[in-house]
């Protein structure tokens, strides 16, 4: 008992009054104080841009020296590689943990419609766009007849099918081998087989006949005899599945999106996995956050050595600068007002003040020219920048990044009508539809397609006739057009975000109250269990709580807390 007694001796109480309180007056800052700390709250972003601008004065003062050697450029822009291979490095675990742990965080009612909100405004963003291209590309009309004559011909593509691309989108979207999708994708290999076995052939005057093996081993040209009673060699079109390097995306969220749908269902039983890419998640944030500090070194060599590698950039500008002016016009037009618009209108919300807080993001995109390489720091940007629920950005903003191309449905647009302008044809209003349309579908599936670029071009050509060869002209100032588009996507991912997020605020919220209600009741039974199986006195509002060393008594009637330093709780002793 004594022992007690001096233990209940070092108990201090103190009791609170608001008279007790002083109000910390806060000294004001001057405008040169206030500027640094800004400057120094946003070191990362004012170093990018800074490496934007340098890289950029660099690579054109560079470019006025004599040829530099290939190595002295691969030198110069070999930082820009390494920040690249960082960001693509960290892709597959972000996409991977981001989904999961967005979606198992909601029911599957939550779930389809904050699916259903984003791909509404995807495919409505998309179409605006594409939209938009067509009709500035037709009312500035930068093709001429007399650039062909200046550029010339163009290599020559193989033709893509229209069917072939839309099968293969879905056979990326259900990857056969988890693992190969993350580092390949399928597609369609077209190839001429002939139905007979011996074809003739014409060499030195005489005519052979060989098999069609050893027909591809001889460069003489393959010719039929005029004798009718010789049947001519026919050939059938095989198809064939291959495996092209690149990730497929597309398949990697479709099976973690159902993943982590189905994990959402089963509650506490897979509450160890979700903790597992909870932790995950947090690492490879805290990785994005260290390689960013890299980034304006790296954006910097990757915009110098791209500029000194281009070839004759002054005359490309000038022959194509018209074609440049649509596009990119078109692009600030988007993500510019239209975007933003869509926004202000949806959230009741300062657009600008939004993207302010996502201008890492786009600064990023600028100068990598990559979505999912920006994707880390488009997350970063949103969740602690603009305060977007980790629910809606970790299941919105990786699937935005695949399927979500606003500036290359626009960038599409524009560069086939300008091929059919370049070459002189009149394109009717049934083929401009054709057109939009064929640019929006083919943007969706970018993604999954391997050589996207080129590819999505080619179908769109292909769907209305247009020559196919004249896309290898436009290669020369793609690499800037590329920045461009990019950074429009991804502005249009972020503002995708957040129209979601304050779409789905309410039952974000409305959820987030169930589940504590869930909580509590969850408690209140494990409580009510450990009264009844034990003799221990249990903590509720009116009793004392144990924390580390100090004991917090609560009253109901309003009046001050005690607070008490304890070493032990006295029932404790002997």
């Amino acid at each position: 008992m004594a022992k007690i007694a001096t233990k209940m001796q070092k108990q201090v109480e103190v009791r609170m009054d608001e008279n007790h309180l002083e109000t910390i007056v806060d000294e004001p800052e001057s405008a040169c104080s206030s500027f640094c700390d800004k400057i120094m709250k946003n070191m990362v972003l004012t170093l990018t841009i800074l490496g934007v601008f340098l890289g950029s004065i660099s690579g054109m003062l560079l470019r006025h020296i004599s040829p530099l050697p290939a190595d002295v450029v691969m030198i110069i822009a070999f930082p820009g590689e390494v920040l690249m291979r960082m960001l693509k490095m960290l892709i597959l675990p972000l996409v991977v943990s981001s989904l999961v742990t967005g979606l198992a965080g909601l029911d599957a009612k939550s779930s389809g419609r904050l699916g259903t909100r984003a791909m509404v405004y995807y495919m409505s963003t998309t179409v605006i766009a594409a939209v938009l291209g067509v009709i500035l590309v037709l009312l500035i009309h930068p093709g001429n007849p007399k650039l062909k004559a200046n550029l010339g011909q163009g290599k020559k593509n193989d033709e893509v099918s229209s069917v072939d691309a839309f099968f293969d989108l879905i056979r990326n979207l259900f990857p056969e081998n988890l693992v190969q999708a993350c580092f390949q994708q399928v597609c369609v290999s077209l190839s001429l087989c002939s139905l007979l076995k011996f074809v003739w052939v014409l060499s030195a005057s005489r005519y052979f006949l060989l098999t069609v093996s050893q027909v591809q081993t001889v460069t003489s040209k393959v010719q039929v005899p005029t004798n009718n009673t010789r049947a001519p060699p026919q050939f059938t079109v095989k198809r064939s599945l291959q495996f092209k390097g690149g990730m497929n995306v597309l398949g990697l969220i479709g099976f973690f999106v159902a993943f982590g749908v189905i994990m959402g269902k089963m509650g506490e039983k897979a509450r160890l996995m979700l903790d597992f890419f909870n932790v995950l998640n947090e690492i490879v944030m805290k990785l994005v956050h260290a390689i960013m500090w890299y980034s304006p070194l790296g954006i910097a060599c990757l915009i110098c050595g791209k500029i000194i590698s281009i070839a004759d950039l002054e005359v490309v500008a000038r022959q194509l600068g018209m074609y440049m002016i649509t596009v990119i016009v078109g692009l600030i037009i988007h993500g510019g007002i239209f975007l933003p618009l869509i926004y202000f209108v949806i959230v009741k919300k300062n657009p600008f003040k939004f993207f302010m807080g996502l201008f890492q993001a786009w600064v990023t995109a600028l100068g990598t020219a990559s979505s999912a390489g920006t994707l880390p720091v488009t997350f970063r940007c949103l969740e602690e920048n603009l305060g977007i629920d980790k629910r809606v950005t970790r299941f919105v903003l990786p699937v935005g990044a695949t399927i979500n191309m606003d500036g290359t449905a626009l960038y599409e647009a524009v560069a086939a009508i300008f091929i059919a302008q370049m070459n002189g044809i009149e394109l009717d209003w049934s083929q401009v539809i054709t057109v939009s349309m064929t640019a929006t579908l083919a943007s969706v599936g970018a993604a999954s397609i391997p050589s996207a670029g080129l590819v999505t071009m080619v179908l769109i050509l292909t769907a209305v006739g247009l020559p196919t060869q004249d896309i290898s002209l436009l290669v020369a100032v793609d690499w800037l057009l590329d920045r461009f588009r990019t950074s429009v996507n991804v502005v249009g991912d972020s503002y995708g975000a957040g129209i979601v997020y304050h779409l789905s605020k309410h039952e974000l919220d409305s959820f987030d109250a169930q589940q504590t209600r869930m909580d509590e009741y969850e408690m209140e039974k494990s409580q009510s269990y450990y009264e009844n199986n034990t003799n221990h006195n249990v903590y509720t509002h009116h009793n004392s709580i144990l924390i580390d060393d100090c004991k917090v008594t609560m009253e109901k009637n309003g009046k001050a807390a005690e607070f008490s330093f304890v070493e032990e709780e006295p029932w404790k002793c002997e």
